[in-house]
């Protein structure tokens, strides 16, 4: 090798370095790395150009993962997904019960949208679980993690991992490179095809087995750590201000007719229904057992969390009229915490006597008073000052409100946008179309993803400046200098070398051994610095000891669709790990126990099947 291939190493070794040791984010440390190889093309020509190295942020995978970032946002900003997990999920009373509920669930649904999004959708949900029932969320968030992975992992579209090897394989070919198997009539090699359920063939064998023993042993190998998680009652210091917020069942309510237990609106988390009016008839203590009817008024307490999260469950809208006089539609409209000042106008006058809807253009749809449970309709509470109102009302009202005299305190509720529930079937039904136009036409993924996006947007099922927020740009930027990097691996002959160290080391073992050897090496390397920056170093390695030792790099490529996404011995090896590392009070030595195996199970599976389907000579 020469001193360019050495300093790529070199460079690459500081990376992983870096990232492991957590000195700053993936797409710094990539891009850092990007940047520095390209300078090195001042003292020699083997570095690739900026042109060549930027060239990735335009890459087909970069520009197909940006997209379905929108997608999710509009099942998101839609409810499509409690549509789909509240039957399926139900109210589990073990561990054991709520991993059977939730693991299936969970890899059905990863496989089709970015695991992530899932991941994150899924945390407040398990969390909800332990506040009722008192599991403990370490049980649950690795095998949350672990399935979401897992069910990423049988389609093309299912984990960015996925994609961004489609990606790289399209580019490679479209470069003049043939991947697949050498054909008997010519000699020659022939393109290789990823499609929509191409990696299911070793992805589903691998979910099963994966699924299993989770369902088996993970409850006996995981923790019990309880974190801050706790249920909320009314009287409960800990829990904060408890506001009184009055919720009305609509005629649409999917709980209409079920039991209060069966609806979820039992003891829910950071929040308590005291009471329910029906017709004038005011029913206390409510219990379990209480049959739910349309009109129904339910009068809740809880804590400004749980006022967001009631405004967003199907089948319950605020009881105030006041709400539908508003003139911003509700998807413009967000809630706004507000302190009464001792100046203001309206002291000593009810909500309604003092015409506060029309005097602010923002309706009360909960208040909060040192604690007292307000035992009366919002709109006969008669304001006092300090008295905290929740508002609906137009965003605008924080910057008119800000500096006057009538509040003390104004500040806006995060995430406390209106779910379009009557665009739920809307977006459900555009992804849909995309997973049937790749699958059934000749269609790629990312004109697919564009398609089902702008139909995301056109439809209202989310806005132009939600999906423009809904990107994560930082992966995208890890991505794009990944590839950077990847591309100095393959300028100046470093992968080259390292394909070739490694079919000498491993050729007399066979084909198979110089597959797992390639597996094994991402599996680490994945280990230290996650799927995306894997991919994009492993790639060039993987394709030069196939073409090296004359094999179909199909199996490889498949090879390392599934150790880059399907890691689970560090929580380093994927994002969603990441994201339920501290809300489940975890330790690294708790991801090596459960994962570690899982791991080996997984590259069992693959480096038997890949080469039966796909054959490697």
């Amino acid at each position: 090798m020469g001193w360019e291939a050495w300093l790529t190493l070199g460079v690459i070794a500081l990376m992983a370095f870096a990232m492991l040791r957590a000195v700053a984010g993936p797409d710094t440390v990539l891009l850092g790395g990007m940047t520095l190889l390209v300078a090195m093309g001042l003292f020699s020509d083997a570095f690739p150009s900026a042109a060549r190295a930027v060239s990735g942020f335009g890459n087909e995978a970069v520009v197909t993962i940006g997209v379905l970032f929108v997608i999710a946002e509009g099942l998101s900003r839609t409810g499509a997904m409690e549509l789909l997990t509240r039957r399926l999920l139900g109210q589990p009373k073990s561990v054991r019960g709520a991993q059977v509920r939730m693991l299936p669930a969970v890899s059905g649904l990863s496989a089709f949208l970015n695991n992530t999004p899932i991941v994150a959708m899924f945390i407040p949900v398990v969390n909800d679980w332990c506040k009722k029932t008192g599991l403990s969320p370490s049980k649950l968030l690795i095998p949350l993690s672990y399935a979401a992975i897992m069910g990423g992992s049988c389609t093309l579209i299912g984990t960015a991992t996925n994609v961004f090897v489609d990606g790289m394989v399209r580019s490679a070919q479209a470069n003049g490179e043939a991947l697949g198997p050498i054909l008997e009539t010519t000699g020659q090699r022939a393109d290789m095809t990823l499609g929509m359920f191409t990696i299911s063939l070793v992805g589903v064998p691998a979910a099963l087995v994966g699924l299993g023993y989770l369902l088996l042993l993970s409850d006996k190998l995981l923790p019990e750590r309880r974190t801050s998680v706790s249920a909320f009652q009314p009287d409960d210091d800990e829990a904060g201000r408890s506001f009184t917020v009055e919720m009305m069942v609509t005629a649409d309510a999917p709980f209409a007719g079920q039991t209060v237990e069966k609806a979820g609106l039992r003891n829910l988390p950071g929040a308590y229904l005291v009471e329910i009016d029906r017709g004038g008839d005011r029913m206390v203590a409510v219990g379990p057992e209480q049959t739910l009817r349309v009109g129904d008024r339910l009068i809740f307490a809880g804590v400004v969390d749980s006022v967001v999260d009631l405004q967003k469950i199907r089948g319950l809208a605020p009881a105030t009229d006041e709400v539908f006089k508003l003139d911003d539609p509700r998807p413009n409209r967000r809630l706004v915490e507000a302190v009464i000042a001792p100046q203001h106008p309206m002291i000593g006058k009810t909500i309604r006597e003092g015409g506060f809807r029309t005097q602010y253009g923002a309706a009360v749809i909960a208040a909060y008073r040192g604690g007292a449970h307000l035992n009366k309709r919002l709109g006969d509470v008669r304001l006092r000052a300090g008295d905290t109102l929740l508002l609906d009302t137009h965003p605008r009202f924080v910057s008119q409100q800000r500096n006057r005299q009538d509040f003390i305190l104004v500040s806006a509720v995060e995430g406390s946008e209106a779910a379009r529930h009557d665009r739920a079937w809307i977006a459900l039904g555009l992804l849909a179309a995309m997973v049937l136009l790749t699958t059934l036409t000749p269609m790629r993924l990312v004109t697919a993803a564009l398609l089902a996006a702008g139909g995301m947007v056109l439809t209202g099922c989310c806005t132009p400046d939600q999906a423009r927020q809904s990107v994560n740009w930082r992966v995208l930027l890890a991505m794009g200098g990944a590839l950077g990097v990847g591309a100095a691996l393959e300028s100046t002959s470093a992968a080259v070398s390292v394909a070739n160290l490694l079919v000498e080391s491993f050729s007399g073992l066979g084909p198979v051994a110089i597959l797992a050897a390639v597996y094994l090496a991402a599996m680490m390397l994945t280990s230290l610095i996650g799927p995306i920056g894997t991919v994009a170093l492993m790639f060039p390695v993987a394709k030069a000891a196939a073409m090296s030792a004359g094999l179909n790099f199909e199996p490889f490529a498949i090879a390392l669709m599934m150790t880059a996404a399907a890691s689970f011995a560090t929580p380093t090896a994927y994002q969603t790990n990441l994201m339920v590392y501290g809300v489940g009070g975890y330790r690294f030595s708790d991801f090596v126990r459960v994962g570690l195996p899982l791991n080996i199970l997984v590259m069992i599976i693959t480096l038997t099947i890949a080469p039966l389907v796909w054959p490697i000579q």
